[in-house]
This record gives C-alpha cells, structure tokens and sequence, in this order.
C-alpha cells in the first residue's frame, strides 16, 4: 500500500513560491529521506503535509486519503511530525506526563496512565521522569519525549525534520538506534527531511535529492552506498559529505 503520494506540490509563503512540481511516492513501512541543502524546500514539504503550510496546490494523499489544507483530527491519528529542536518543541512548563496526556485528551482516548507508561518504555524512559520538566532532561531525553509524543496517538507515519542535528554527536546515534527499532516493531512509515547522507544511509530504503525546491533525482539508498547517484547535483552532495571530517 502507498502510504504516502505527492504530486505536482507546488508550496508557496505569500507571493513566494518554495517548490515547484514535486512529486513521489513513500510505500507502507519504507522510510524516505528528503535531502539537499538548506533552502531547497524540504521542511516546507513536511510542513504542508503536516497542515502547517497551507498555501499549495497540487496532490498530497496519506493511505489513500487526500490531504486537506489544515491540520484534522483523522489525520492527527494517522501521521505526526517530530521537530529538529528538542528544546524548543516542548512546552517549558509541563511536565513530561502532561505533554504525553494531552493528545490523549484532545481526542477522547481513556486509559491515559497505562498509555503513557506504555509509550515512555517504548522509547527508553525510565518511569522517574515522567513528572519533571523540560529543563530538568537532556536533550536527548527530550527528544525521547518528543518522540513518544509523536507515538502516543499510535499513527502509522512519522514526519522526521532533522532528528538528530540539535543534539549532540553522543547522543545522536542512540536516537537514530531508537527510531530504527521503532520503525522494526511498530511497523512505521518514515518520511525524514536531513542533509546528513550518512543518516540517510542508516535509516532509508530511499532518498528524493532537492535543490531550488525541485526534485532532481529519486534513488534507492543502496545506490548512494555505491556512490551511483545520477544527477550532479546528486553527486555534488555525496562528494561534499565524504569530504567532511568524520566524528
């Protein structure tokens, strides 16, 4: 089943159009990366998925239901975004079991205790900081935080903006374990926006390399291993990341 298609996306900020005609398609249980440099467009993309971004035309469906220019609550159970900064997509006066209850009020879903207990080990945290605040975790707890949230709904798809790149190089592997193990037992459909090729290695069956908010090339992650990007843009991108220093 496709989980996830777009077609012709042509996004816009005011007279500013950000994409021009992008299109592809994520299967159920694949993970997609959306790679390039900063300002091609590809948190605008997750954005208009998301509700966020309203000005577009074109086609976004999610398994099989097209997409709206708001933000639903049909939607909300199906797919959720987890955001680039841990510390700034938590609320700084709620404790982590109040942020992990609230999607469960808000749609009217009971047992909210055994739920959060239930999604706090999902992602690796121990019962003791359910009551804390933001600013008594790390950034890696929070981002666990924020990843439960993300989970609390059980949705199918998850929107991946950056992961991984506030946080620190030490910690950055743990999360990219978790959502590797979560994707395996929970059957999740990722769609990741990330310039981090290596990441894209690790994590994706497939990547849609962007530049000045176009799609230049759609390819198997097996082909970036293999250095076999087609497009030089493509290619461009590949040598500049093997050239970094490693950490």
């Amino acid at each position: 089943m496709t989980a996830l298609a777009i077609d012709n996306l042509d996004i816009s900020y005011g007279d500013s159009k950000v994409t021009h005609g992008i299109g592809f398609e994520v299967a159920e249980g694949e993970s997609f990366a959306l790679v390039g440099e900063s300002g091609s467009g590809k948190t605008t993309v997750l954005k208009a998925i998301a509700g966020m971004a309203k000005s577009w035309t074109g086609s976004i469906s999610v398994f099989g239901e097209p997409r709206t220019h708001g933000i639903d609550r049909a939607f909300a159970r199906q797919c959720q975004m987890v955001f680039q900064d841990p510390y700034g997509s938590l609320h700084p006066r709620k404790t982590v079991d109040a942020t992990l209850s609230e999607p469960l009020t808000i749609h009217g879903i009971g047992n909210s205790g055994e739920r959060v207990d239930e999604v706090m080990q999902s992602v690796g945290l121990d019962r003791r900081f359910r009551f804390r605040f933001p600013h008594q975790l790390s950034g890696g707890q929070r981002q666990r935080v924020a990843i439960a949230r993300a989970l609390i709904l059980k949705p199918r798809m998850l929107l991946l903006d950056e992961p991984t790149s506030a946080l620190d190089v030490s910690v950055q592997a743990e999360i990219l374990n978790l959502l590797k193990r979560l994707r395996r037992e929970q059957g999740l459909t990722y769609l990741m926006v990330t310039h981090n090729l290596p990441v894209v290695s690790f994590l994706c069956d497939r990547l849609a390399v962007m530049r000045h908010g176009r799609v230049v090339e759609v390819a198997d992650v097996d082909q970036l291993k293999r250095g076999e990007l087609v497009d030089p843009y493509s290619r461009e991108l590949t040598r500049f990341s093997a050239s970094l220093p490693k950490t």
